[in-house]
This record gives structure tokens, sequence and C-alpha cells, in this order.
């Protein structure tokens, strides 16, 4: 089962590598992981989404994490209500004669065309996964030259 986990941490340096280190020594990948400053400075959130099958090792790293000192808080989204997001860029191979297809699928999927130049179009969108899935899919016939994507984020609704 993935697991998307908030920690709010105080934004000092080896922080990330203190709490990416509890993951990897019990042998737990982490799949996306998105960090950033907050509303203060001084404070960052990270979001971490781990594949997690044996429910008592995950229980134990969360206690673990909220031992550390620079570990303000610690949220497990996986069995709350929550609000997710992930974030793509693309540039898709796009003549002039095919940008209005393009466009058609983008409205779809309400995605934004934010440059298009040389034959190269630039997507951004945002959603969640399976509607990236979906999107990636349909671009897949303009040929994806680059794509570039954020962690999930995740908020409690």
């Amino acid at each position: 089962m993935k697991h998307i986990i908030s920690v709010l941490v105080e934004n000092k340096f080896g922080v990330l590598a203190r709490i990416a280190g509890l993951f990897s020594a019990r042998g737990y990948n982490i799949s996306s992981l998105a960090v950033s400053e907050t509303q203060d400075d001084a404070l960052s959130c990270m979001t971490i989404v781990v594949e997690a099958e044996d429910e008592k090792i995950l229980e134990q790293i969360k206690k673990q994490l909220n031992r550390l000192v620079d570990v303000l808080t610690v949220t497990d989204f996986t069995k709350k209500e929550h609000i997710e997001r992930e974030l793509i860029l693309a540039k898709v191979s796009c003549p002039a004669k095919n940008k209005t297809k393009l466009e058609s699928i983008l409205d779809k999927f309400q995605a934004k065309m934010i440059q298009h130049k040389g034959g190269i179009a630039a997507i951004e969108f945002v959603g969640q996964q399976q509607e990236i899935k979906q999107l990636l899919h349909e671009l897949e016939q303009f040929g994806i030259r680059e794509l570039v994507r954020t962690g999930r984020i995740a908020i409690a609704s």
C-alpha cells in the first residue's frame, strides 16, 4: 500500500538526509518526495510517498520521525481525507498543423500550453496521478520529448 506522509520540519541543514535515512535503513524506497518552505521560512514541509506492506515497520518509522529534534509533526494521509496533486511539465512535438488537435486534448484535461515555438509545445498540468497518466497517454501520439514531474503533495481536506 502506498502511504502519503507529511512531515513538518525545521528548515535546517541535514534534516532531509536524516529523514530519508530512516526509510532506507528499513528497506523502503521513497517513490515520491516533495520538499518546500512553508509560509514560515524557518519551516519546511516534506511530503513523502512510500510503498509499505508491513504496517508495523511503517508505524515504527513514524514514531522515530517524531523523535527527531527537527521534526514538529508527522501526518499519514493514507487513511485520512485529503487532497493530493502533482505537477508535470512536458515538451511534445507539435508542428503548427497539429496545434489545434493538441489544444483540444489539453482543454479536456484543463492543462495549459505555456509555450509553443519551433514545433515544440511546452505543457503544464496539475492533477492526480491517474489524470496525469491519462494525459501522458494522450500526449504519446505527439511524441513526448521531455518530461519532468514534482513529487505528490497533500493537504487535509
